[in-house]
């Protein structure tokens, strides 16, 4: 899960990026990134940290141009955290290339090997987005024949030959010097990628990004959602084109973007994640009325934030109060995103704080919007029989996270999980509730299409192990965990260093 931004326009865009980066910072707390362009030159600066930490007002003077990308960026599948391996991503051959990338490719070390033996190409980071960029380039040289001329019919074939190499999920905004943005999705649409556009006297202009919410922030219209395997292309001038350039395509965007990783004002794929999140919370109060009528409930309580409307909707269904009973510390990471069991356990309570008063004495059904690890419920549960709550009930809007995601989310091992290997008596031991409910996985299918019954299908691996690009295999997630478990994810890189390059395309 990661936020990136692709901007043409008529003035100066890094405020632009700067402001969408904030909208996005959500999606990653790890690192960020900005690159424009002006005159031949590509600028572009980068660290480790929030978006506030990475940019001083020195940076943002040196980002000049009228068009950009920039990324923000949470570490996945056993990467390390490390400020070289923050994006954008630069090559200058055969032409001048910027990339930012949002997803996970399951074939990347396949494709360094093909680089290196191949395409004389060499990586310098572990990370798969570098691996995307240098297949971009390569096909861009393939395209064009080798006369290192670019048009938009060279772009559009180098991006069919990357769907046809590349596996797994991604979306993408890329610059390409002196020509303009560049924008694709996978062939799935598994990860989310909206376009906007703004119409000024002095021309349109245009953003891409991974959420509709940056596209209302920055004062554009949402014009729609990047197809699966559609690349979009936008000149200097603000010239718009796009082709279908994937010979199959299937629309299976992630569930978890609805679940979790969105933000709640965001429109994708045609679905509001408000509206997605609401409908969870229809579907699951439904069956606590089924399968546990004889619950006591004297409260609904969500753990905010993502849970909240959920919850809502849950306790207006169930005809009980809707309690606020957490406090959240705004300025605490997300715990899912934090590195090391340690560090979660120790956020969770920073993070959160209980209000006695809504638990004393109550029996109390709080409402998350997934379990992953359990170690954030374990702590809200513990904190809420502190509090002096009486009984303490559990409730799930998703179902099981049973198995690894390998398109982008962090949650690559399975021993990690807390339902992977238990059923859900064994859970509610672990995490210590009274009583514990997960939605259908079935429901929240249909909750979810509910909102927009053109989508069919939805990406659901974490909870079905059905992986839906049809290449991972047990070999493959084995390896997966091997690395997540040698890299043990430092919390910071070695020198929190930043990058300020100024490259001549």
């Amino acid at each position: 899960m990661c936020g990136i931004l692709g901007v043409v326009a008529t003035t100066p865009v890094n405020q632009l990026l700067y402001d969408g980066l904030q909208v996005l910072q959500h999606r990653g707390q790890d690192a960020a990134g900005i690159a424009t362009a002006e005159a031949g030159r590509f600028h572009m600066h980068k660290g480790s940290g929030l978006v506030r930490d990475v940019f001083r007002t020195r940076n943002m003077r040196d980002l000049v141009g009228n068009w950009g990308i920039a990324h923000c960026r949470y570490p996945t599948a056993g990467s390390a955290t490390n400020s070289a391996e923050a994006q954008p991503f630069y090559v200058n051959s055969p032409f001048g290339l910027m990339l930012a990338h949002n997803g996970n490719l399951t074939n990347a070390d396949q494709l360094k090997q093909d680089m290196f033996l191949q395409d004389l190409r060499h990586m310098n980071t572990n990370s798969d987005s570098e691996v995307l960029l240098n297949v971009l380039a390569h096909e861009l040289q393939v395209a064009s024949q080798n006369r290192y001329q670019v048009d938009p019919e060279t772009i559009f074939k180098a991006v069919a030959g990357v769907h046809r190499r590349v596996r797994g999920a991604y979306a993408v905004v890329a610059m390409i010097a002196g020509y303009g943005l560049l924008a694709f999705r996978d062939p799935y649409g598994i990860r989310p990628l909206v376009v906007g556009r703004n119409e000024t006297p002095q021309g349109n202009e245009y953003l891409v990004s991974s959420e509709s919410v940056a596209i209302d922030t920055l004062g554009f219209k949402i014009l729609r959602d990047v197809e699966p395997g559609e690349a979009i292309l936008i000149d200097v001038h603000g010239r718009f084109q796009s082709r279908q350039c994937a010979e199959r395509t299937l629309h299976a965007p992630c569930m978890f973007e609805y679940v979790y990783l969105a933000r709640p004002d965001s429109l994708m794929d045609g679905i509001s994640v408000y509206e997605a999140r609401v409908k969870m919370g229809e579907f699951l109060a439904e069956k606590i009325r089924t399968t546990l009528p004889h619950l006591e409930i004297d409260a609904v309580i969500p753990i905010p934030d993502s849970s909240r409307h959920a919850a809502m909707e849950l306790a207006s269904q169930l005809n009980k109060p809707y309690r606020e009973g957490f406090v959240k510390n705004r300025y605490i990471g997300r715990t899912f995103i934090m590195p090391g069991q340690s560090t979660r356990r120790k956020s969770v309570r920073q993070k959160l704080n209980a209000i006695a008063q809504e638990f004393r004495g109550k029996n109390v059904l709080l409402v998350d919007d997934s379990i992953v690890r359990g170690t954030t419920s374990r702590e809200i549960i513990m904190m809420a029989r502190e509090a002096g709550a009486r009984k303490v009930y559990f409730a799930s809007a998703s179902p099981p996270v049973r198995h690894a995601n390998v398109y982008g989310i962090d949650m690559p091992t399975r021993g990690e999980l807390i339902a992977a290997f238990r059923n859900d008596e064994e859970i509610r031991r672990e995490i210590g509730a009274d009583a514990l409910i997960y939605q259908d996985l079935d429901a929240l299918k249909t909750a979810v299409r509910a909102v927009n019954p053109a989508i069919t299908q939805f990406e659901t691996s974490c909870f079905d192990g059905q992986y839906i690009t049809g290449d991972v295999t047990p070999a493959y997630l084995e390896n997966v965990e091997t690395a997540r478990i040698k890299s043990a994810k430092p919390a910071q890189d070695e020198d929190g260093g930043q990058l300020d390059l100024n490259l001549v395309a």
